[in-house]
């Protein structure tokens, strides 16, 4: 497990779009923290470094949203649901783009065995602490690609 301290929404932002420019397909990202912690802030960034130009937004209420850029961007927000299975999010989790899901611990049950799990805890109004677990070699092989 990797622990990163950010003091500043740059450098959120920083950490995100680098792994948007690693993305590889069949990626998934987990986010979990309490509300305001910033995964969407994380994915904003990380849509940039996955080239998407469109405006990246919560979907809340939608559940998911897809974005196009070097890879299909599949932005879930599964706060709302009690399992994965009964919508169809295995297609998804396992398709040609990459998934980044924020609450993930609510669908637990249909997640791939490997996975960038990121948990994120606010430490103050703009710095928080990172915990990224990659899950599977492609993953372990991405975050030790992030210290150099």
């Amino acid at each position: 497990m990797m622990e990163l301290e950010m003091t500043s929404l740059e450098q959120t932002t920083t950490l995100a779009v680098t792994l948007g420019h690693r993305a590889f397909e069949g990626m998934v990202i987990t986010l979990d923290g309490d509300l305001g912690a910033g995964k969407t802030t994380f994915t904003q960034g990380f849509a940039k470094g996955l080239g998407v130009t469109r405006n990246v937004n919560s979907p809340t209420f939608t559940i998911m949203k897809v974005y196009a850029g070097r890879l299909p961007l599949y932005h879930m927000d599964v706060y709302r649901l009690e399992g994965g299975d009964d919508i169809g999010l295995e297609e998804y989790l396992n398709g040609d783009g990459v998934a980044v899901v924020e609450w993930s611990e609510l669908i637990a049950d249909v997640l791939p065995p490997e996975r960038l799990a990121i948990t994120i805890e606010r430490t103050g109004d703009d710095s928080r602490r990172f915990r990224l677990e990659p899950i599977g070699e492609k993953y372990i092989q991405l975050c030790e690609g992030l210290k150099q």
